[in-house]
């Protein structure tokens, strides 16, 4: 063990598999991948785009925050503003502005590109998020160079990319994905600091590059989420000085020139930001979203302790039914330098997120590169646990794909009615390098195993992401509302919601779709032509009644019924258009 977390020699000589079976043209694939120094990050690349795009382009907005990012995002777009982030008329002061700049970014090239209605289609929101997940892919490989092998790293790489969780943040427009490639930046050009250290490697010092790349993905992460990227830093910090009774090696990435590197980057904003709203900004970023957290469930969404650990068998799957077998050799290398730097990433901000009521999946996604890697460490080894009650975790492998493969396919045709016969060649492929995954498990050619188990990841990817969602309409009434709208013969229709008031239905409508109530869309509706109603079956009493008392004649112009999974119920919205007044 005294090795395990060394970076080994490149090259070595492995055993051959044994048996012909799937996971052994993976095995040569990496081989050959791993030979050069360009291949490796070509082959990332190629990796992180086939695990991401299925579904990416045609998955309609998801509500609730999705959608919230990108209509604050395109106000920012019709605005030209900025500074200031908003959701209609409503401050938008939650996170700081550096994902909306990306987005932004991304929708007006695509439109000086010529990309009609470039403001409405969602997946170039979605761009910045794809790029985040690929880079942090690359940054996995990266950071894992200087614990492991080329080779090694390659895997840390794949690991990363087929993960559940980083699969839905990358085809999701927030912040995470961004998130986790400026922390892995950090965290990477930290970890190589520390190594060079422990090492005893005093000259040639430290480049410059490495200090540049902390502090400035630091300003970045900053500009994306506010402080939580200084808690991952801090948090390791304090636990390696802890550890080492020594914080000598900080000073090799520069803190006085990157400090001031850092405040150049982000107080433009900040400052900017403070001379428009006051003090309004920090009260609802850090007193109202941030700390809020830490005392009462947000929107609903608080948990025991423990519920990450739960949550992360699914989330880093198929990484997860490794991470048990490595388990035992990860403790008992906790002191070795490099097994120490990544727990030291991993563990104290783990307990952190832990003890916070409020409970996200992504919270704990900038840690799982560290998982990750220390995973690699314990399998180029070879000293994953043979106990019988570990090893039977490799079913794992099959067991996941084969529940969402049926349970995504039971709940499509139960939605639709029909059956959706291309996905199910995709749920077979999941199933069977899932299964084989499993059957051939054995300590001396894990990697195989992991291997096809990142095959069946990608199967299940196509399959849900790629096929079920995007057919599932039923779940996205918003875009036939908006459907409906657009297949009005009047230009530049106006709609007043009444019940139903999802943000991916502004995003859809426009910015001054009115949300109100059956009343108010009564009201709406009688002050002008080309304006429609969007009643929700609960409020169209209101609605009617509202009418009769102002003399509003109106009609049925079509009616959506759907499943809005923001609240879990069914939805029936009825679009009305005005007749006049009698």
């Amino acid at each position: 063990m005294a090795e395990t977390f060394q970076q080994p020699r490149f090259g070595a000589p492995r055993e051959p598999a044994e048996a012909k079976n799937p996971g052994q043209v993976l095995v040569r694939l990496l081989d050959f991948v791993a030979a050069g120094r360009i291949r490796p990050i070509v082959f990332l690349v190629i990796c992180g785009a086939l695990f991401i795009l299925p579904g990416f382009f045609n998955i309609p907005p998801i509500d609730r925050d999705e959608a919230r990012f990108a209509q604050a995002t395109k106000q920012m777009v019709e605005s030209g503003d900025p500074v200031d982030i908003r959701f209609q008329d409503e401050v938008r002061y939650k996170k700081p502005v550096g994902i909306y700049w990306l987005q932004a970014a991304a929708v007006e090239t695509a439109s000086k590109l010529g990309v009609p209605r470039a403001q409405l289609r969602i997946w170039l929101y979605r761009v910045p998020s794809l790029i985040g997940a690929i880079g942090a892919v690359l940054l996995t490989y990266w950071t894992a160079l200087g614990f492991v092998s080329r080779r090694g790293a390659v895997i840390a790489g794949l690991v990363m990319c087929s993960s559940i969780l980083l699969g839905v943040e990358g085809r999701l427009a927030k912040t995470d994905a961004m998130l986790l490639l400026t922390t892995t930046a950090v965290m990477g050009a930290m970890a190589r600091v520390y190594l060079s250290w422990q090492r005893g490697d005093v000259s040639p010092r430290p480049s410059w590059a490495l200090a540049a790349i902390f502090w400035t993905a630091l300003a970045g992460g900053i500009l994306l989420k506010g402080p939580l990227i200084l808690m991952f830093v801090a948090l390791t910090v304090v636990a390696l000085a802890i550890l080492d009774r020594s914080v000598e090696w900080l000073w090799r990435l520069r803190p006085v020139w990157g400090v001031l590197w850092t405040l150049v980057l982000v107080l433009p904003w900040f400052v900017a930001i403070f001379l428009k709203s006051g003090e309004s900004f920090f009260a609802n970023s850090l007193g109202g979203d941030m700390l809020s957290k830490l005392t009462s469930p947000q929107e609903s969404h608080g948990a025991p302790p423990g519920t990450y650990f739960v949550l992360f068998w699914l989330t880093f799957w198929p990484g997860a039914a490794m991470a048990g077998m490595a388990a035992p050799a990860i403790w008992r290398a906790k002191r070795e330098p490099g097994a120490q730097f990544l727990l030291a990433w991993l563990v104290p901000s783990w307990i952190v997120f832990e003890i916070v009521i409020t409970k996200l999946p992504h919270y704990v996604l900038p840690l799982y590169p560290a998982i990750a890697i220390l995973i690699v460490g314990a399998l180029e080894r070879k000293v994953l646990s043979r106990s019988p009650w570990i090893v039977r975790g490799a079913a794992w492998w099959f067991a996941v794909p084969a529940i969402l493969s049926v349970g995504v396919i039971v709940g499509a045709i139960s939605l639709l009615l029909q059956p959706e016969f291309i996905a199910w060649p995709f749920a077979a492929g999941a199933m069977i390098f899932g299964l084989f995954a499993w059957w051939l498990y054995d300590d001396e050619h894990a990697e195989r195993s992991l291997l096809n188990g990142i095959a069946a990841s990608f199967c299940l990817s196509v399959c849900i992401y790629g096929v079920v969602l995007p057919s599932l309409a039923p779940l996205f009434p918003s875009v036939q509302i908006a459907r409906a709208l657009r297949s009005v013969e009047c230009v530049g229709p106006l709609a007043a919601a009444a019940g139903y008031h999802e943000p991916s239905l502004v995003f859809m409508a426009g910015t001054s779709t009115l949300l109100t109530n059956g009343s108010g869309a009564a009201d709406f509706l009688q002050k002008g032509s080309c304006r429609f109603a969007l009643v929700e079956w609960r409020e169209e009493k209101a609605f009617a009644q509202r009418a009769e008392t102002i003399g509003l004649r109106y009609s049925l112009t079509t009616r959506v019924e759907g499943f809005n999974f923001s609240r879990g119920r069914s939805v029936s919205v009825a679009v009305f258009t005005s007749e006049g007044t009698k």
